[in-house]
């Protein structure tokens, strides 16, 4: 009897439009919630931009992890940051009360996380907002919105932005449009960075690795893009974790003149400024590739046709991005393996011939 009446209370308090129309008018602070990775964090900084269009004057704090803080506080739109990492680890009643403290009028949970949208109820947030496809938002939220994202056909940065739903009647953000609402300005780059880049040249970022986030092209695939590209046009830098350094060592050129590794060698905030500075990036779909797309670079997305990895949801949304994928979304060669059949027959030579007829960027 209890669960029914929270539940039925819930009900209520998500349809009570008036209510909930008085609750939207008084956003001073608002907290955007999403706490997974750094692409994920990038294509929803573009929902920030769209907010801050509509409210100039609101106050956006990025509730999100540590190791994706260096993404957020580069975005212009965001006015605070708080390290979920931090709150995760205490008690429920200090978490209530450290989400209490932002005194924030709202909470959009882009990211669903029930341990967050628990806590957002138990601290009084006024306006809480999620999709109705999490059955805990109906018990915690008090605005739901009809996004569903496992069959949608649209892209992700576009399911973000539908929580703008709240604040206007407009339904769908046009892809070419969504660059400008990035915000991607607080960039500098450390002098000991900005000495390889070699302004005669194209200066190409290799990001052979996804840490297991997407489909990955073999290495041997990257070994043999480093050779078909000419040395006296290209400086070509390789990047990755350190985790990732010996096995990149040992199957792509590293020793080549005209060839930096920088794989480890950079913190994620000077990868961040070291890309803006560059002509273009090749990578599968990574937060590094969404970086390099909302930096504006020539970013070079290799994909599988296989939903949901596929372009229309995850491709590289920037002024000068765009993607490559083979096979057929109705190919079953390579859901139950490791090495990708269908990202694999994107040649070197295809990739050669796209950068091949890109200009230099940055000068």
């Amino acid at each position: 009897m209890q669960s029914r009446n929270l539940w039925q209370a819930t009900r209520a308090d998500n349809t009570n439009n008036e209510l909930i129309a008085d609750k939207v008018r008084v956003i001073n602070k608002l907290i955007i919630s999403r706490t997974d990775g750094i692409g994920d964090v990038v294509l929803t900084l573009p929902l920030l931009g769209a907010i801050k269009k509509l409210h100039p004057s609101v106050h956006i704090v990025f509730l999100g992890r540590k190791y994706t803080s260096d993404v957020i506080k580069k975005c212009e739109y965001v006015d605070e940051f708080i390290d979920f990492n931090e709150i995760e680890r205490e008690v429920l009643s200090q978490q209530i009360d450290s989400i209490k403290s932002i005194q924030a009028d709202a909470i959009f949970h882009i990211f669903p996380n029930k341990d967050i949208a628990r806590i957002a109820k138990y601290a009084g947030m006024p306006l809480r907002v999620g999709t109705k496809s999490r059955w805990y938002h109906w018990l915690y939220c008090n605005k739901l919105l009809n996004i569903s994202r496992k069959n949608s056909v649209l892209h992700e940065a576009q399911l973000n932005l539908l929580f703008t739903q709240v604040f206007e009647n407009r339904k769908v953000y046009e892809l070419i449009d969504i660059p400008s609402y990035y915000g991607f300005s607080r960039i500098n780059i450390h002098a000991n960075l900005l000495q390889y880049i070699d302004n005669s040249k194209f200066n190409l970022i290799i990001h052979p690795k996804s840490k297991g986030s997407s489909r990955e092209w073999n290495l041997d695939n990257y070994n043999e893009l480093i050779h078909l590209l000419p040395q006296d046009r290209y400086k070509i830098f390789i990047t990755g974790t350190a985790a990732e350094k010996s096995i990149i060592q040992s199957k792509v050129a590293i020793n080549q003149p005209n060839v930096v590794d920088l794989v480890g060698d950079t913190t994620l905030s000077e990868l961040i400024e070291f890309i803006s500075h560059c002509d273009g990036l090749v990578a599968t779909s990574t937060g590094t590739l969404h970086i390099a797309a909302m930096a504006g670079i020539h970013t070079i997305g290799l994909y599988p046709p296989i939903r949901p990895l596929f372009p229309q949801r995850w491709a590289p949304i920037g002024v000068n991005a765009r993607y490559l994928v083979n096979g057929s979304e109705k190919c079953n060669l390579c859901k139950n393996n490791k090495i990708c059949h269908c990202i694999n027959s994107i040649t070197p030579t295809e990739i050669a011939n796209v950068l091949n007829n890109l200009k230099i960027i940055h000068k």
